[in-house]
């Protein structure tokens, strides 16, 4: 056949592919699709046929045609005149509105955006679609305003002050009254609420709601951090008042409730930095030989009480935040590094998972209870990582018995499937100034992995305990934190280019042969 004859014949059978996706796009409406979906709907079946579904999407979406509503999946655009949404605002004036209805994204111009600002719901004017281009349009009505804060440093002149802002969704500084200053004076930072934005005004107007310090200041910045993503960098006191208020509560009346377990050997592993110590192991030898082997967490229900202030407060910050020099904590001080804190020597109100175990961490019984614990011995993971490779200090026959224990547990979660994540952390060196005075990285090692395999352990055995309850009982909805499969495009894209630098990874099969194949890439690879 002639080059020009072959030509022909793709081009034909690029054509038909156009037609066939194109016919089956427009059938959709407001359904969403992926590319294997649109395959299989037309009959593409060869891996190559289906790459060329794949890229035909994409340039469909880079024209407009389509919208690609998260990665991999596409819709068809359900445009009318005029449209409902968020307003997502830049300082580099690529402003742009996020529809409710199809979640298109439609470019904004400064000149058309009637100063709205991030995150305000907007009704907008949507201008007629030029092939090729981004969809634009225009603010024609500001629905809903979301309360805006900003952070920056304070520069104060005679009669008003105007803060330099140091954020990504705001290009403009923000002009304040001498009255709304708070105190504030030139080089402070400061958090400040924008009040209104006049139309034919450059620059809105706000007043200052916190002082946070002086710039530069290490404890201002990274206070400053915290409040640019909206995360509290202080406990309301009332809040504060109400967790001081709480006391340990550890009387007869309630150990009479629990399983008593302070004569059990009983100890955490932390970081050496830690101040909470939120998990605790405990281990004795049964009269069989085996083992028994208790998980332990505080007991933070006894103190915390549905909807009460502390747990409204909770709920607002719903996890605690790790920075480089402290962490901010869900629960306060006292609560958090006090009472629910797994110090040594001291009695503590616990929840606990309890295992009965052989050396070759057969499990043969468990059971969830309330517990009263007492910590022995507070470990650094350095400390007990020098128990496991010298075999000698505190707890040694528990540590390394763990240890033992934990290793098998891995491997044989590894043979089933699980994926090795295991890489470097980076951590700082903090002078207590705040100043950084070097930077290493982490390494998980055997210590680490001995409370990752038990707390898995435990928590694998909670959600079948919820999710698959015995004796006929109904399972109850629960939350599990998991990884979903990995998206078989990527994959197969992942497998060619780990095959270039000669490396087999399966892109088809079951997600446990899928699995297994990448952790013995990883292990080919290591260092």
């Amino acid at each position: 056949m002639s080059k020009s004859s072959s030509g022909n014949a793709s081009g034909r059978k690029a054509s038909a592919l156009n037609k066939k996706v194109g016919e089956f796009v427009s059938q959709q409406k407001g359904n969403t699709y992926n590319y294997r979906q649109v395959s299989h709907a037309i009959g593409a079946s060869t891996a190559a046929q289906q790459r060329n579904v794949a890229l035909l999407l994409v340039e469909m979406a880079f024209n407009g045609d389509i919208i690609e509503v998260s990665p991999g999946k596409y819709k068809s655009p359900q445009r009318g005149n005029e449209a409902v949404g968020t307003f997502v605002r830049r300082n580099n004036g690529k402003n742009s509105v996020v529809t409710d209805n199809d979640g298109e994204t439609l470019m904004i111009a400064e000149r058309n955006s009637m100063h709205a600002l991030n995150g305000d719901k907007v009704r907008v004017n949507i201008a007629a679609h030029r092939r090729g281009a981004e969809p634009e349009a225009e603010v024609i009505e500001i629905i809903e305003k979301k309360e805006q804060t900003f952070i920056g440093t304070l520069k104060v002149e005679r009669h008003f002050g105007y803060l330099l802002t140091d954020s990504k969704f705001l290009a403009t500084d923000i002009f304040i009254p001498k009255s709304k200053l708070k105190g504030g004076k030139t080089g402070d930072k400061a958090v400040v609420r924008i009040s209104e934005w006049k139309q034919d005004f450059k620059n809105p107007s706000g007043e200052v709601i916190d002082i946070l310090g002086e710039a530069g200041e290490n404890n201002a910045e990274i206070h400053a951090i915290l409040a640019e993503f909206g995360l509290p960098y202080k406990y309301p006191s009332s809040v504060e008042t109400a967790a001081n208020k709480i006391e340990a509560g550890i009387t007869d009346e309630e150990v009479a409730k629990r399983m008593d377990m302070r004569d059990v050997l009983t100890f955490t592993i932390d970081p050496a930095d830690a101040k909470d110590f939120d998990d605790a192991l405990s281990f004795r030898v049964l009269p069989n030989g085996r083992y028994e082997v208790g998980v332990h967490i505080a007991d933070v229900t006894h103190y915390v009480k549905p909807d009460g202030i502390i747990d409204k407060e909770a709920q607002k910050r719903a996890t605690s935040v790790y920075l480089v020099d402290r962490v901010v904590p869900m629960l306060p001080e006292h609560l958090c590094n006090g009472i629910c804190s797994l110090r040594p020597d001291e009695e503590k109100l616990a929840f606990s998972v309890i295992f009965e175990m052989d050396a070759q961490a057969r499990v043969y019984n468990s059971m969830i209870a309330r517990t009263v614990i007492k910590s022995n011995r507070r470990f650094s993971y350095e400390e007990a990582q020098s128990v496991i490779e010298t075999g000698m200090g505190d707890c040694v026959e528990a540590i390394l018995a763990l240890d033992s224990m934990a290793k098998q547990l891995r491997k044989e979660r590894y043979e089933e499937g699980s994926v090795e994540f295991d890489r470097a952390e980076v951590k700082f060196e903090i002078s207590p100034d705040g100043t950084p005075l070097g930077v290493f990285f982490k390494v998980s090692k055997d210590a680490n992995k001995l409370i990752e395999e038990f707390m898995l352990l435990a928590n694998k055995t909670v959600a079948s305990y919820v999710g698959k309850p015995k004796d006929k009982k109904k399972p109850k909805a629960f939350v599990y934190r998991i990884h979903d499969v990995p998206d078989a495009q990527r994959l197969a894209d992942f497998s060619a280019i780990a095959r270039g630098f000669g490396y087999k990874v399966k892109s088809s099969g079951t997600p446990r042969e899928i699995n297994r194949s990448i952790n013995r890439m990883l292990a080919e690879v290591k260092g």
